[in-house]
């Protein structure tokens, strides 16, 4: 299946999205360094799952044509990983840790289906319609990394990791406005933009600002979940695990002092601010 992706240079089908491309993307991330915490052993099986994550994004927002074909061909390769030998590089590079870990199928299958939900809905109601949607898009990379901590059956840091996913994908929602717009997608719920009587997302405002910063204070209580993480895990991995809330709360606080403008610009953190986070 021969489709293009944007912003990455030439047409190519989908299976030849490197590791390299992936790896690119990170860079933008606080990502690579919250990686730097953990043992040097866990740090290659944890890009072969943030690559998978970022794979599905890349093919979900990306690909110019049949968006859900090109899932349905990932959860062909996803399948491939379990019961066979998958072709594409990302994938060859996920197995052997879905092996070595005995990673679950289901939590790679809510990344793809949360892709497939991009594809038919534009806008959520409720809360709860947009935290049932983090639910696929968010809180399965969480429950990924503590399955390679081996601690995926203690109910309480998944419930504090699945709190801390779900702030952090709505501190991406606060950032990336203008992109999401262009996408056709709108991850303000619907009830909170008649609370502030915000009719258009892409209309700088009072009123905008005001919707932002109810959504931001959602997010914080989300993230400080982040400290119960650390304090459970304990040591230099639960420091390793409670960077990626610190990355959060400080992408907030560079929406802050942006003044919450993000048209003229992505207000995020410094690599400078997350490596004093991490040094913290």
């Amino acid at each position: 299946m021969q489709q293009r992706l944007t912003g990455l240079g030439r047409s190519r089908d989908c299976s030849a999205v490197d590791v390299a491309t992936v790896a690119r993307r990170a860079r933008t991330e606080n990502f690579p360094v919250a990686s730097l915490l953990f043992p040097r052993r866990l740090r290659p099986h944890l890009r072969a799952v943030y690559g998978f994550a970022r794979l599905v994004d890349i093919l979900g927002d990306e690909v110019e044509g049949d968006r859900l074909a090109a899932l349905d061909e990932l959860e062909r390769e996803l399948d491939a990983c379990y019961s066979g030998r998958p072709e594409w590089p990302v994938m060859r590079v996920l197995q052997p840790t879905i092996r070595e870990f005995d990673l679950p199928r289901e939590p790679f299958a809510r990344l793809i289906e949360a892709n497939r939900m991009d594809q038919r809905i534009s806008e959520y109601e409720t809360w709860a319609d947009l935290r049932f949607y983090c639910v696929h898009s968010a809180d399965p990379v969480g429950r990924l990394v503590l399955g390679l901590l081996r601690r995926a059956d203690d109910a309480g840091l998944v419930a504090a990791s699945d709190e801390v996913c779900t702030g952090l994908q709505l501190v991406n929602f606060l950032q990336d406005v203008p992109r999401d717009l262009e996408l056709g997608r709108i991850y303000m719920p619907a009830e909170d933009r008649r609370l502030f009587d915000v009719e258009r997302l892409d209309v700088p405002g009072p009123q905008l600002r005001a919707l932002l910063e109810f959504e931001a204070a959602r997010a914080r209580g989300l993230l400080a979940s982040g400290q119960d993480l650390q304090e459970r895990i304990g040591g230099r991995v639960g420091r390793a695990v409670s960077l990626f809330a610190r990355g959060g709360l400080a992408a907030l606080e560079a929406l802050e002092h942006a003044d919450w403008d993000v048209f003229t610009q992505r207000p995020r953190p410094s690599r400078v601010r997350l490596a004093l986070a991490a040094v913290r």
